[in-house]
């Protein structure tokens, strides 16, 4: 038997049997090397292919083999700069990246079949699509460029690193320099861009309307209402029946208010309080009965499950609901009767329960109270209903208190919020910071969500166990836990890692409650954040670690979330005898939920950040003191402490040395100085750039000790020409990074330069793979 032949016999051999452990007896049986020869040439190819990293010695002379190839069902995930990757949901969690040469095109989202090539020593896995099996529905928004005979569309996405070709028919009309939405109609195989169609013209770039809706646009999110479901929507009747008010527990005699937002129109929460006879108190939680008026089925239902929640974007309110739902039908307003859905509670002076009711209301609101109303009720103890309100901040309080006791994180972290002009201009920026009133408002929603949760969770189990919606929050991943405490013992706190969910929390806030006016304050208070998981929901509990609750869900705000729309719906239907409804069914909805709802805080997000480099637009050259709020290897983030906004110093405008990104311990260290810049920094920037199109902002560092290092810039006003050169500047910086993944792919594969790859490097296009 020829060295090749049965070299081909043994890699064959270990690309089809269990991924055991074999000795060169065993491997020799297998593949027909009866001969002494023959088997000590397995023996020489088990070694070969052991230092090639194909094969991995278990224990002295028993070999398995490494990963194996394989295929598999992923998510792709494109990035702009190049580092294409696939989600196959594996075991280690981590992304397979993906060359564009093996890419097919897919877009972000899709989901495909690849093949994902055996791991050397070394070396990352990669993976080939070889099939897309199922295109996601999606849209990209950009600036049109009108040619002669076709027209482009520089794209906004961090998703897509080419311009999109689009026909000189399909524009609808667009004209150069207008922001519109562009939808992939075909990527031929040997093109370089792909091309697509117009959809809609939101207006001319730059102008707030039209970049707005192009954020909503890019997340997948709806910004216009389709017409059928406003007309649906105005046909239902405000009027309350004397048939349905009879239906109901009569509250419209109890002292009853509301709490919101200044500028808040959609009320779907109201308190109300009243003295019992026994000295206790009954305070009513009372919630808006949109399911009342929203029928499984009907148009207005359908729109409010696809879109899952209202947006709040930074100039504007997106609803989930109609408007005349959300802001007249629907909403608790001042001296008008509204039907809810209400949990009504006993209460003593310690905040005690001492029993409840779920039922079906009729409220009539006394006043409509803004949260600065309120707070000026608490702080002076003057006011409309001071005695109601002062009342409940007093039970509020008990309540806070317990949550803490039992293990609640204590996270109080600031919002920012712009000042807008009639235009959407941002002229003013500020933090909002929760107070009593604000905490009085939370404490009784907490409250009503968890007695709902507990009201089917708890009481229904085993065999009678209900299938229901739960807000879930699960426990710390633990390798970031370990991490923020091993950084908080740097700074001399210690955070405990192991134990009860009580003891590790109560060593997080008593960190977070010491670290208040210290210069590690920033750092901590965002790592502790870090180290939390999302907050999901889900068909199956397990309780939500943050708030310390074994049951919780969302029953108070079915104006804006469609989970508590469901909740209402399963309240009503278990409490008629209804039977469980499907288990599987039920988890796809949240999957869909939490999505939306993700989709949601990233469209919030991204519109934060356009109005915060519009704001910082106009103070191109000045320099502010600031603080480092995320460390990665391009670049250090940093929040500004007199505006709030966040801006980033690109690591190649540090030039004073190569840095290199330290993960675990969130800093960028030079090589040559070892000069560090870590998470929680104070320091001293200069506004570079702001660029509206990508919205981005950049700073260079300004060093105070070393004017020799800074890079200080003249102030120039941004003008519509400076936006379109920022523009450009997107194509240059996704090559920059692209380049880097190069630089950084070929620094991995010099790794494995001196590894004997002779005969396992001759096949690996072809049996190596399984």
């Amino acid at each position: 038997m020829e060295r090749r032949e049965l070299h081909d016999k043994v890699i064959n051999f270990f690309n089809t049997e269990d991924n055991i452990p074999y000795n060169y007896k065993q491997v020799s049986a297998q593949v027909g090397a009866n001969t002494p020869r023959q088997r000590a040439l397995v023996v020489e190819l088990l070694e070969e292919l052991h230092i090639d990293g194909f094969l991995n010695e278990v224990t002295p002379g028993r070999f398995k083999a490494m990963m194996r190839s394989a295929v598999e069902e992923g998510i792709f995930i494109r990035r702009s700069n190049g580092k294409n990757s696939v989600d196959t949901a594996n075991d280690d969690g981590k992304p397979i990246f993906v060359a564009e040469r093996n890419s097919m095109h897919a877009l972000n989202g899709d989901r495909v079949l690849v093949h994902i090539s055996a791991a050397r020593e070394g070396m990352e896995p990669e993976a080939e699509v070889i099939k897309i099996l199922e295109r996601k529905e999606q849209v990209f928004t950009g600036t049109l460029q009108v040619k002669k005979y076709f027209s482009m569309l520089a794209t906004d996405s961090k998703f897509l690193a080419t311009d999109i070709f689009i026909p000189s028919d399909k524009t609808m009309g667009g004209k150069t320099g207008d922001k519109v939405v562009v939808k992939i109609i075909e990527w031929p195989e040997d093109a370089n861009s792909p091309i697509g169609e117009v959809i809609d013209v939101l207006g001319e770039a730059g102008s707030n309307n039209a970049e707005i809706n192009a954020i909503m646009a890019e997340f997948g999110l709806p910004y216009k209402y389709p017409q059928n479901v406003e007309k649906a929507a105005n046909k239902i009747s405000a009027e309350i029946s004397e048939e349905e008010i009879a239906r109901r527990r009569d509250m419209r005699g109890v002292t009853t208010f509301t709490i919101d937002p200044a500028d808040a129109k959609d009320f779907d929460d109201a308190l109300s309080i009243q003295r019992l006879e026994n000295g206790h108190w009954e305070v009513g939680v009372h919630i808006a009965d949109v399911t009342h008026y929203v029928t499984p089925g009907s148009v207005i239902e359908k729109e409010a499950e696809s879109r899952a929640t209202s947006v709040y974007l930074v100039d504007r309110t997106v609803p989930m609901l109609p408007e005349r739902l959300c802001n007249f039908i629907c909403s608790l307003r001042p001296d008008e009767e509204k039907l809810t859905h209400s949990v009504i509670f006993e209460l003593d002076d310690d905040a005690k329960i001492h029993g409840y009711e779920i039922c079906h209301t009729v409220i009539k609101s006394d006043r409509r109270f803004s949260y600065e109303e309120a707070q000026e009720v608490i702080e002076t103890g003057e006011g409309d209903l001071k005695e109601e309100i002062l009342t409940l901040h007093h039970l509020a309080q008990k309540l806070r208190a317990q949550r803490f006791e039992n293990g609640a994180v204590a996270f109080n972290r600031e919002e920012m919020k712009f000042e807008i002009d009639e235009n959407g201009k941002p002229i003013g920026v500020h933090m909002h910071v929760s107070k009593e009133a604000n905490k009085l408002i939370e404490e009784f929603m907490l409250l009503a969500n968890v007695k709902v949760a507990e009201h089917i969770g708890k009481a229904k189990k085993g065999r009678n166990a209900k299938a229901f919606v739960y807000r879930i929050h699960d426990v710390p991943n633990t390798d970031k836990l370990s991490n923020f405490a091993d950084i908080a013992s740097h700074f001399g706190y210690k955070v405990k890692t192991n134990g009860t969910t009580k003891e590790v929390n109560r060593s997080i806030n008593a960190l977070l409650d010491e670290v208040k006016g210290r210069p590690e304050e920033e750092m901590l208070s965002i790592l502790a954040i870090r180290s939390m998981a999302k907050a999901t929901y889900s068909a199956t509990n397990v309780g939500h670690y943050g708030l310390a609750f074994d049951y919780y869900t969302h029953f108070t705000s079915p104006i804006r979330r469609y989970p508590d729309m469901m909740v209402h719906r399963l309240l009503d239907r278990y409490a008629d005898g209804g039977r469980s409804v499907s288990l599987p069914a039920l988890e796809d909805e949240c999957k869909h939920v939490s999505a939306q709802e993700q989709l949601a805080a990233d469209a919030e997000r991204a519109s934060i950040k356009y109005k915060a480099v519009e704001f910082m637009g106009e103070r191109l050259g000045e320099v502010f003191d600031g603080h480092i709020s995320g460390v990665t290897e391009w670049g250090l983030y940093v929040e500004l402490n007199e505006t709030h906004c966040e801006g980033m110093i690109p690591v190649r405008d540090l030039d004073d040395d190569f840095y290199e990104f330290d993960e675990k311990n969130y800093c960028l260290i030079g090589r040559r100085t070892h000069r560090k810049y870590q998470l929680g920094d104070n320091i001293t920037i200069q506004v570079a750039r702001a660029d509206l199109i990508k919205k981005q902002l950049d700073f260079v560092l300004v060093d105070e000790h070393n004017p020799a290092g800074s890079h200080r810039i003249d102030k120039a006003p941004i003008t519509q020409a400076s936006r379109m050169q920022f523009a450009e500047s997107k194509k240059d910086r996704a090559r920059d990074e692209y380049e880097g993944g190069k630089a950084s792919r070929r620094q991995q594969r010099g790794k494995r330069g001196n590894s004997t790859r002779r005969s396992v490097e001759r096949k690996r296009g072809g049996k190596h793979r399984r």
